[in-house]
């Protein structure tokens, strides 16, 4: 490199922190469109009605459903207490996980590929469709991606110790604990971010790190598994919850096998594009093997890989239980824009300078379509929030209410108000006293009874689209009593939930 492409380089790197901008970028992408229309979904109503509990009856709850949800479901709680039950309260917390999730990724990239690798995976991070979804999700995923980032960011610092002239290095030791407490709390969050380690594994053996950075990291790990085992174990007693997770087939594998692609010539782009520049004031370098690639590359491919194999067993392969694997995507697609600069900056050092908002610019017009998409409420299966607006608006009082299935009584939990005035008959015991989602339903013959004695019901379900035959003897029951009994007078669907209302014939 010689001196004068060096100088054109500083001159034309923006003078301000690498994780600024990607912070403030995915705080705006984050806080757009927020509400979503004022739409709440099935697995953020969960989460609602959960944080409403008192912590005595969240834990009481979690030892019959939920366990693995059981940290994230107390952290609610405390935010709702203290700022109340909105959906910005519900969704700012994913929100500021996914800005520090990218600052991570800038400091990571910046550390190892330079400034401009930094920002561009930085920026990249929450342009990712998958991480888009889970922005603005009422749900815990965005916060181990929060975890995950800074995990990494703690294990890359720990790799690059502090060049001499830089003054006194910092002692590993409180880092290396500061690391394990953040992958416990995120085993905590949900275990299957444990998948970290593994890909932390494979980049300790890619950086070739010492025999005393590997015992303090397997010291570390086997501290945080520790810690999250009795949580696994417990929680394999509840695995009836994941089992409408369906088999793993080849084509659920087309996805994350493009991803690990664009990775990988991400990872191959910084490595064959020259050496790094310096990056600036207080630099640390690198060992010679600690690159973008040997912490991305696995970040991004070992978590799947490892969900995969676990689907072998039993069918759990959905990406977001992995969402933070797409920071080691987006570290790679920062690698590569990086790389793109290093090559130009000799033939043009302002056109070098402008490649990495340029091309932002365009993918924020590409993917604009997935941005409004995600930012509405279609772009969820249901809206407990309007199907509870509709029904307001078609009770009587004295009527009675049927939920078919009774986990769609999600929504009176959610909005109570709404279904004021109205009798759940089928429900014996309320979710609160019983520990549970959804309460405990009477048996068939008493709901039979209970529906004989009403003149008007109101049966909220799914859109017909969505909705399953009945398959609980309770709801059998329910809809063959309305079917002989009673007649349609009004039915009324609304964002992937239906209200029929019924009146004796």
């Amino acid at each position: 490199m010689t001196s004068h492409e060096s100088t054109g380089r500083r001159h034309h790197r923006p003078r301000y922190p690498v994780w600024l901008v990607p912070v403030l970028w995915t705080l705006a992408l984050g806080l757009w469109g927020l509400s979503r229309q004022d739409s709440v979904w099935r697995d953020e109503a969960a989460t609602w009605q959960v944080a409403g509990r008192a912590p005595g009856e969240i834990w009481r709850l979690l030892g019959n459903v939920d366990a693995v949800h059981g940290l994230y479901y107390l952290l609610m709680h405390a935010l709702f207490e203290v700022f109340g039950a909105s959906t910005t309260t519900l969704r700012l917390p994913s929100v500021l996980a996914v800005a520090g999730a990218a600052a991570c990724v800038a400091l990571i990239g910046r550390r190892l590929a330079g400034f401009w690798a930094g920002l561009g995976g930085g920026m990249a991070l929450g342009l990712l469709p998958a991480v888009q979804f889970q922005l603005q999700e009422g749900r815990a995923y965005a916060l181990v991606a929060g975890g995950a980032g800074l995990s990494t960011l703690l294990l890359v610092s720990l790799l690059a110790p502090r060049a001499p002239e830089a003054g006194a290095a910092r002692p590993a030791g409180p880092r290396w604990a500061a690391y394990g407490a953040v992958v416990l709390v995120c085993a905590l969050l949900n275990w299957f971010s444990l998948l970290i380690l593994p890909a932390h594994a494979v980049t300790l053996w890619w950086a070739r790190a010492g025999r005393r950075d590997l015992g303090r990291w397997l010291f570390a790990s086997a501290a945080a598994v520790a810690g999250a085992l009795p949580l696994i174990v417990f929680s394999g007693t509840q695995s009836g919850q994941v089992s409408w997770i369906p088999p793993l087939t080849w084509h659920m594998l087309i996805g994350p096998a493009v991803l690990v692609a664009v990775g990988a010539l991400g990872a191959g782009a910084d490595r064959w594009n020259g050496p790094r520049p310096p990056s600036g004031g207080g630099a640390r370098p690198r060992p010679a093997h600690l690159t973008a690639a040997a912490v991305g590359l696995p970040l991004l491919a070992v978590p799947l890989l490892g969900l995969a194999a676990a689907s072998l067993v039993q069918p759990v392969f959905l990406d977001r239980y992995v969402l933070f694997s797409m920071l080691g995507l987006a570290l790679l697609i920062g690698a590569g824009l990086g790389a793109a600069v290093r090559a130009l900056a000799p033939r043009s050092p302002k056109a070098s300078a402008a490649l990495v908002p340029a091309v932002v610019g365009v993918s924020v017009l590409a993917m604009l379509p997935v941005a409004l998409a995600d930012r509405s409420p279609a772009s969820r299966v249901d809206d407990v929030l309007a199907v509870a607006g509709e029904v307001s608006r078609l009770k009587r009082d004295g009527d009675a209410v049927l939920f078919v299935p009774a986990a769609r009584r999600d929504t009176a939990l959610v909005s109570p108000g709404a279904f004021a005035g109205l009798a759940d008959v089928a429900l014996a015991r309320g979710p609160v006293e019983s520990g549970t989602l959804k309460g405990e339903e009477s048996g068939p013959a008493a709901i039979r009874a209970a529906l004989r004695e009403r003149r008007r019901v109101l049966l909220v379900t799914d859109a017909a689209g969505e909705a399953k035959p009945p398959g609980a003897l309770a709801d059998r029951a329910k809809t063959a009593v309305l079917a002989a009994e009673f007649t349609v007078v009004e039915d009324r669907e609304s964002r992937g939930r239906r209200v029929t209302v019924y009146e004796r014939s």
